[in-house]
């Protein structure tokens, strides 16, 4: 084992770039965590950390200045926290905390001036203002999922899961218990989102978990926990069109959980969970649909990964084997290769890579 002690159009600096990492606290991790990781070797150094409870999922600002993290939880503890960043050192100060007024968040997005967090217990969510400072401002609007009424199991609650901006401003929330996608706009001069119906039904018992969409925004892609399938869709101005729908776990575990696409969009990735816990490999065809080519074992329940902005390495947030895998990426043939770099580190959640322009 190894330990040394959103953004795809802005500069990286060189070989070595930030990585924060958020983690589920205790069981010995203290929070967020700082590393400067040498993307062309694979090697990562750990900077600093900063104490917060489960911030299990984060995202950066555009300037790479400012962390914006959830802390999951299911009781009214449950906030977005704004927290600044040090590119250099890795320090981290935290700047303030707003509730979430829904419970258990487990994503954040950060659009123009505002940030989004999808609150999975609460089954709803928030919009929070971000100030000029870069802290974030009360939240003062929910958006509510559905529940399944014929499902006495995961989706008998509402749960919303994710939700993502897409590239010309409309937004897009999983529904994860409705079987949906959620669509809405942002009012610029109101400053207010603005609901605009469903974007997209899902097969029922899929599950939408995470969304993603393509670097020319033509296409997205949905991996959908319970079914353990990917569902493309050809995307245009706010309408989400069905393309396919292929299987990413293969065990039936109902425990799909990540996706992302490589740099340069030949290759798409998801991660599966509770099974045969693992990587499935995707080749991304012009017309946007998905062939299977590979599967990567993993440590166990791999929550989420990243991939460097280089494209060589893949990087795995093992939750319950407590490290992160670094795995080397193949640019012809999109297979990975496991380095034996593990970076140890209890309960690792969430990867994100820091961009490096001012």
């Amino acid at each position: 084992m190894l330990l040394a002690s959103s953004m795809s159009t802005l500069a990286w600096a060189g070989n070595n770039i930030s990585m924060v990492v958020g983690t589920y606290t205790g069981s010995g991790s203290q929070g967020i965590y700082s590393f400067s990781f040498d993307q062309e070797t694979g090697i990562a150094t750990k900077q600093a950390n900063l104490m917060l409870t489960n911030p299990s999922y984060l995202t950066i600002s555009q300037n790479g200045k400012f962390i914006y993290a959830v802390s999951e939880v299911g009781n009214t503890n449950a906030t977005l926290s704004a927290i600044s960043f040090n590119k250099k050192t890795g320090k981290m100060i935290l700047l303030n905390s707003e509730p979430t007024h829904g419970e258990d968040p487990c994503y954040v997005e950060l659009g123009n001036g505002f940030a989004l967090t999808a609150n999975y217990s609460g089954g709803t969510m928030s919009y929070f203002p971000l100030l000029l400072n870069g802290e974030v401002g009360p939240n003062y609007a929910l958006f509510k999922g559905t529940k399944n009424v014929t499902d006495l199991g995961r989706q008998h609650l509402p749960h919303i899961h994710c939700t993502k901006i897409a590239y010309d401003g409309y937004i897009f929330a999983t529904d994860f218990s409705g079987d949906k996608i959620l669509a809405y706009s942002f009012d610029k001069t109101k400053k207010k989102i603005v609901p605009q119906g469903i974007a997209a039904k899902i097969e029922e018992h899929s599950g939408p978990r995470h969304l993603i969409f393509s670097k020319n925004g033509a296409h997205a892609y949905l991996i959908n926990e319970l079914s353990g399938k990917v569902t493309a869709f050809n995307y245009v101005n706010g309408k989400l069109g069905f393309l396919q729908s292929i299987v990413s776990d293969e065990a039936h575990a109902k425990g799909a959980a990540d996706i992302h696409l490589s740099p340069d969009g030949q290759f798409l990735y998801t991660s599966n969970r509770l099974k045969n816990d693992g990587i499935t490999i995707f080749r991304v065809a012009a017309n946007g649909r998905l062939t299977r080519v590979g599967y990567q074992q993993t440590g166990i329940h791999p929550r989420n990964f990243a991939i460097t902005p280089n494209g060589k390495f893949l990087l795995v947030a093992c939750r319950d084997s407590n490290k992160i895998q670094v795995f080397r990426r193949d640019a012809t043939t999109g297979l990975l290769e496991n380095t034996q770099q593990d970076i140890e580190l209890s309960k690792p959640a969430c990867i994100k890579f820091v961009p490096a322009s001012e």
